[in-house]
């Protein structure tokens, strides 16, 4: 009987303790752009600043779009380190 009592206790400390744990909001799927994407962009939250390399490079926009939903968008663009001649 004690034995229960005890197992009742610890089950209910754990799960008390496991309500105080803060849990950090989960990051977004990182989304690839393609030619048929739909974008439904509200507000730019930031974007990633492009090599400074003569090729394609990745670039990441972050965004919110006009439910309030956050979005991580990656898409490629020429880098910055091309020179004109």
């Amino acid at each position: 009987m004690k034995r229960l009592i005890v197992l009742a206790l610890l089950a209910f400390s754990t799960l008390a303790a496991a309500d105080d744990v803060k849990v950090a909001p989960q990051q977004p799927a990182v989304e690839h752009y393609t030619y048929a994407t739909d974008l439904d962009i509200a507000t730019v939250i930031s974007v990633t600043p492009i090599a400074d390399v003569c090729e394609v490079v990745p670039a990441q926009m972050t965004y919110e779009d006009h439910q309030g939903q956050r979005h991580i968008l990656e898409y490629r663009v020429m880098g910055n380190g091309c020179s004109n001649g």
